[in-house]
C-alpha cells in the first residue's frame, strides 16, 4: 500500500515530535521575551514619569517606581515579569493605564482580518499559478508568472500600498481610500461585534448591507499584505512540482493514459504540499508583521496604529506584549507546518 497507515508507532512518534516541536517553541519564545525585556530596559526612557504624569511631583515619581517595581534589582524585576507572563498578564499601557491584554484583544481582531484574507489570496492565486508554471515549463505563461513572482516578493510593501491607492482610488476611483468602513455605512447600520472580524462579524449578524462596504474596504490592504505571500507560495511551488513531475511514478501514471489534469492535481500536487505548506506557515508570520505599516498607510484600525503610538512614546510594556504575541504566532505557525510535513512518511524515513 503506498498510502501511510495510522500505526501504533507512528503514533507514538507523532507525539514525540510534537513535544519536542513544542519544548523548541518555549525556548523560542524564552528567548524573545529575555532579549525584549532587557532592550526596553536599556532604552533611556522616563518610565515613572510616563505613569505619573507629566506635572507629577518628586513624591508621586518615587511611589510610581515602586509601583512599577523599578526600584528592585534587574532580576527580580525579570523573575516577576515572567510570572506575570505565566498567568496571562502583560503588564499595563503606560500610555492609557489599561491592561496590554485588554488592548491587544481589541485591536488583534483587525489585523488577523488582513492576515486571513492575505492567506486566502496566497492559497488560491499563488497554488494555482505555481502549478500551471509548472505545468508550462520554460513557456510565455512560465516566464510571465515568474516575473510576477519576483516583482511581488521584491517590491517593499509600503510602496505598493500607495501605487494601489494612486491607481485604484485616484485615477481608477475603483476602491476607497482607507478605513475598514465608509462612514456613511456606519451610520447607516449597526455595526456588529461578536468575533472582532467585521466581515465575520457582518455573515454571523445577517448585515449584508455592510459586508458589501467592508469587502470593498478590505480588498486594497487585504491584497497590498497578499502580494508577498503570493509571491512565495507560487515560487516553492512551481520548484517543488518541476521536481515531482519528473519522478518515476508520474512517468508511468501518464503511461497508462490517466488524464493529465488528474495527475498534476491529485499526485503531483499532494507530493509537494509539505514544502508549500511550511512556506504558507511562514509568509502568514510575516503578514502578521507587515500588516503595521500597511494599516497606517490605509488608516486600518489594527494593531500597526497600536505599535505606532507605542512606539512614538516609548510605552515598552506595550512593545513587549506586541513581540511576545508575534513570536507566539510564528511559533504556532511554524509547529503546524511541521506536524504536516511530518505527516509525509518519506520525511520520517
Amino acid at each position: 500500500c503506498c498510502s501511510p497507515c495510522i500505526t501504533k508507532e507512528n503514533a507514538e512518534y507523532m507525539v514525540k515530535y510534537i513535544i519536542k516541536r513544542l519544548l523548541n517553541g518555549l525556548i523560542v519564545l524564552l528567548g524573545v521575551v529575555t532579549i525584549t525585556f532587557f532592550i526596553t530596559r536599556v532604552v533611556p526612557s522616563d518610565v515613572a514619569g510616563k505613569w505619573a504624569g507629566e506635572r507629577a511631583t518628586e513624591e508621586q515619581r518615587q511611589q510610581a517606581i515602586a509601583e512599577l517595581g523599578l526600584d528592585k534589582p534587574l532580576s527580580t524585576q525579570y523573575v516577576n515579569y515572567l510570572k506575570d507572563l505565566l498567568s496571562g498578564d502583560l503588564g499595563r499601557s503606560l500610555r492609557t493605564k489599561e491592561p496590554i491584554t485588554k488592548e491587544l484583544a481589541s485591536y488583534f481582531p483587525a489585523t488577523m482580518e488582513l492576515v486571513l484574507v492575505a492567506f486566502l489570496f496566497a492559497m488560491f492565486v499563488g497554488i494555482p499559478m505555481g502549478i500551471y508554471s509548472a505545468k508550462k515549463n520554460g513557456k510565455m505563461l512560465d516566464h510571465t508568472t515568474r516575473f510576477f513572482s519576483i516583482g511581488a516578493v521584491s517590491l517593499p510593501t509600503f510602496w505598493v500600498a500607495m501605487v494601489f491607492q494612486l491607481v485604484f482610488y485616484r485615477l481608477l476611483n475603483w476602491l476607497p481610500l482607507g478605513g475598514r468602513m465608509s462612514i456613511s455605512a456606519s451610520l447607516m447600520y449597526d455595526v456588529p461585534n461578536v468575533t472582532g472580524m467585521l466581515i465575520l462579524d457582518c455573515i454571523l449578524t445577517g448585515s449584508w448591507g455592510l459586508l458589501g462596504d467592508a469587502f470593498v474596504h478590505i480588498i486594497m490592504p487585504g491584497f497590498t499584505i497578499a502580494l508577498y505571500p503570493i509571491g512565495l507560495v507560487a515560487r516553492m511551488t512551481r520548484s517543488a512540482l518541476l521536481e515531482i513531475l519528473n519522478e518515476d511514478y508520474i512517468t508511468a501514471a501518464k503511461s497508462y493514459g490517466i488524464r493529465e489534469g488528474r495527475v498534476l492535481w491529485r499526485y503531483a500536487l499532494k507530493n509537494s504540499l509539505g514544502a508549500t505548506a511550511t512556506v504558507v506557515a511562514l509568509s502568514m508570520g510575516y503578514s502578521l508583521t507587515n500588516t503595521f505599516l500597511t494599516e497606517t498607510i490605509f488608516s486600518w484600525p489594527g494593531l500597526g496604529s497600536y505599535v505606532s503610538k507605542s512606539v512614538t512614546t516609548l510605552d515598552y510594556p506595550a512593545i513587549m506584549g506586541i513581540a511576545i504575541i508575534s513570536a507566539i504566532f510564528y511559533v504556532i505557525l511554524n509547529l503546524v507546518a511541521d506536524i504536516i510535513i511530518a505527516l509525509d512518511p518519506r520525511i520520517r524515513l
